[in-house]
This record gives C-alpha cells, structure tokens and sequence, in this order.
C-alpha cells in the first residue's frame, strides 16, 4: 500500500495538475507523434519512387546501348553510342557504361568517356542472371563512389559470339539526393509542427479562458467582494456557474437558519435563568447564593457555547469579510469616549487588512482587549494593525500597566480567573479572545510592552497584503 502511494506522489509530481498543461502536453506529444510518422512515410515513399526511377534509367540506358553497337564481319564492336546524358562524357562522374567481349575472337571493348579505369565484373556464380539475362551488382569506382551496374549479355551475328553490356550509374549521387530531401522535409514539417503547436496550444488556452474568470469570480467570492458567479458563460461552463450560485444561496439560507435557531435558544434560556438568579437571591443564605452562582455560570457557559456555535457555523462562510481599519476606529471611538482620561493611540495601514469573518466578532476581539488595557492602563494605551506575511495581519493592543508575568501568562487565558481580585471584572475577556482568535485558526500571544505593560497580539489570516502604516492620536 505504501509503494502504491508513493508511486502515485511520484506520478503526480512528473505530470503537473494543471489542466492547459496536461491538454497542451498532450496535444503536442500527438502532433510530433504524427508529424514523425508523415515524414517517415513520405521519406520511405520518395526513396522507393527515387530507386524505381533510377533503375529504370539504367535499364533504358542499357536497351540503348545494345541497339547502338553491333560486331562487324572481323570480329570488331561497332557502333557511336549515344546515350543522350552528358554524365556519360564527364570523367569520373559515377555514370559509365561498357559493352567487353566475352567469347574469344571479338576485338576491343568499347567504352565511354567517363570511364577512366576498368571497373571489374563479379563472375555469374557470385551474382547469377535472372531469367532475362539480366543482372544487378554495386560496387565501387576509381573515384570511390559507390556505383549500381545493371548488365545484359547478348548474342551478336554473324559470329553468334557473346557480348557483355553493362550500364553503370552514381548511387551515392542518388543517396546523396533522397538525403537532400529527408533533410528539406523535416525541416519544412519541424516548422509546420512548430506553428501548429503554437496555434493549438493558443486556441487551447483560449478556449480555457472561462475557467480562468470562474477562478477570478470565485476568488472575488471569497475576499467579499462579489456574492455571486455573475457573467456570461459558455454553455460548457453555464451549468458549473450555477450550481454554484445555487451552493452559495444554500449555504447562505443554512447559515441564517442556523443563526435564527440560535438566537431563539439563547431567547428562551435567558428568562429561566434570570428567574433562577433572582429565585436564588430571594432564598439568600449558602443555598440561595449557590442556586444564583449555579445559574450565573449556567448563563455564562451558554453565552461561550453560543457564540462558539455561531463563529463555528459562519467562518467557513463565502458571505462575510470585514474591513479592518474601519472596526478598529470605531472602537477607538467608543471606548475613548468610555476612558476620556486615558490616551488612545491608533496606527492601522494605509491598505486595509480584511479579517475573514463578521464584524461582531472582531469588535468582540478587539473590545475586550482594550477594555482589558483600559483596566489596568497608568493612562496610555496604543492599539495597531500591521501585516504579517502573506496571508495574516496582527492587530496589537498595548497598555502601560504592571503587565503580566511570564509564568502567569498561560493563567490569564483560562476562562474565569483572575489573576488580581482587588480590580471588577470576571475573567472572561482574555478567555473569550482566546476562544475565538482560536475558531478563526488564529493566534493569541501576551508579552511585554514598549510601554511597560502588557502587550497582547492576535494574528488572524487574510488575503496576502503590503501596505504603509500611518499613525495618529485619537
């Protein structure tokens, strides 16, 4: 099972995944396929025609030459062979012929004039005649070129005595030709294969244009900037648009559902548990004041379990995304208006970071931090947003407080404990932080502050953005 797996890791990592690639891969591995094909047909085809054609000059050569010379009443070869090729005058020129007595008596051979130097005959035994007394050998000449020699004896009068013809041509010369065009040919079908390679890798990216805005559109989706596939679509592509859009309006209608359903529960519960509370305040004594912390820690559990449920059922959501900057100074607003004697600064980036999630949720975060520093501020808070890499932003919250000891760190997260009891509050701001920075796969860290205190930093994903950061006081 283990080398099945990894030989199918090791396959997908030589074939890549992406569609264009694999169609124009595949496209262009036919076309070459192909093209290799045609040329080996035509070049296979030319060299048999080029052959077929050489031999049959060489045989007419040859009928020529026998009608040109005859054997007089002494026993002498006549005759002007005219063979109409000027090849057969230039020496060396690979196209000879000959007509060399066989029987005894006859005179001296006759030959043309571009042949040199004897070229020798095999002896019959060696290459016999066919039935038309006719043979085919190759050999070499004077110059070193290879040479095809068909040859013919015949029986001349008056003597009846035998004579050998032999008409011989350039076979390098030929092969030198049918290379010159194998040559010629896959250079002219490279090139053609090159520009149909090119046409059908372009009309196949074309063609997968659509899927490209798909991606765009449902990129645009997810960063909140569009709620639906809008646009025309080929028909191919049409039906994937909108049975997407039919996801997303799913996906909406559960999620509102889900929140209808509970903030109906968290409506009923409430009123049986403010009547437990005051029931327990009424009794008074050790009894009532467990009955009224029982149901005070009931209430609460609800609240963290609620809000857990609906952070849970919307952060996987298409429909929600949050401008940072916008949150954060209206916050700075609000709870400057609440804290007129404590300084609030603000520095969030030029380009604002997008949190991934309802606006409730991050004011809750961003809320209870300051609300924290505000508690424990000497009179100076600074709270900042700033990028972190490609695909998360911080936002920071510090105060110039007593701060937290290091070892005390891990304490002040857990929910309900406090960590000085002479200060109002629960306990549960730095908890329900945690709780829900943890729900959006984020991040909460406290350490020390510039400004002496505590600095506490959540880092939350977003869309990878750089920005400047500007800075003012509120």
């Amino acid at each position: 099972m283990a080398d099945r797996a990894e030989a199918s890791a090791r396959r997908r990592r030589l074939w890549p995944r992406s569609l264009s690639f694999r169609v124009v891969a595949v496209s262009t591995l036919w076309a070459v396929v192909a093209l290799i094909l045609i040329a080996t047909v035509i070049s296979t085809l030319f060299r048999q025609v080029s052959e077929r054609g050489f031999d049959n000059v060489l045989s007419a050569h040859l009928f020529n030459l026998i009608g040109s010379v005859g054997l007089s009443q002494d026993g002498r070869l006549t005759g002007r062979p005219n063979l109409g090729d000027l090849r057969f005058v230039r020496p060396l020129s690979g196209w000879y012929w000959s007509v060399e007595p066989v029987s005894e008596g006859v005179g001296a051979p006759l030959r043309s004039a571009s042949m040199t130097a004897p070229i020798a005959s095999p002896s019959p035994e060696a290459v016999p005649f066919n039935e038309e007394f006719q043979r085919n050998y190759t050999t070499t000449d004077a110059a070193g070129q290879t040479i095809e020699i068909v040859e013919s004896e015949f029986v001349l009068a008056p003597q009846d005595e035998i004579v050998r013809f032999r008409v011989m041509g350039n076979r390098s010369e030929l092969e030198a030709d049918i290379a010159g065009f194998a040559r010629r040919l896959y250079t002219y079908l490279a090139l053609f294969g090159a520009g149909m390679v090119a046409i059908n890798a372009l009309a196949i990216l074309f063609g997968l244009r659509p899927l490209g805005r798909v991606r765009q559109a449902l990129a645009d989706i997810r960063a909140g900037t569009a709620e639906r596939l809008d646009g025309s679509f080929p028909a191919e592509i049409a039906p994937l648009a909108a049975e997407t859009n039919a996801l997303i309006d799913t996906n909406r209608r559960t999620l509102e559902r889900a929140r209808t359903q509970v903030g109906n529960l968290a409506h009923s519960l409430k009123t049986p548990l403010a009547v437990l509370m005051n029931e327990g305040r009424a009794i008074g004594g050790s009894r009532g004041r467990l009955v009224a912390d029982q149901a005070a820690a009931m209430q609460k559990q609800l609240d963290h379990y609620l809000q857990r449920a609906r952070v849970a059922a919307q952060r996987e959501s298409l429909a929600f995304r949050t401008p940072v900057n916008a949150v954060l100074e209206r916050m700075v607003r609000v709870v400057g208006k609440l804290h007129p004697d404590t300084r609030l600064d603000l520095s969030v980036p030029d380009e604002d970071p997008v949190f991934d999630g309802e606006r409730e949720d991050l004011e809750e975060i961003v809320g209870n931090l300051l609300e924290n520093a505000m508690k424990w501020s000497s009179g100076r808070v600074r709270l900042s947003a700033r990028p972190a890499g490609g695909t998360a932003f911080e936002i920071v919250v510090e105060d110039d407080g007593p701060g937290i000891p290091e070892d005390k760190a891990r304490d002040a997260l857990k929910r309900g404990r406090r960590l000085d009891e002479s200060k109002p509050g629960t306990g549960l701001g730095l908890a329900i932080v945690a709780d829900l920075v943890e729900e959006y796969a984020g991040g909460l860290s406290l350490g020390r502050s510039p400004l002496g205190g505590l600095s506490a930093t959540v880092r939350l994903p977003q869309p990878a953005r750089d920005g400047a950061v500007r800075t003012r006081r509120i």
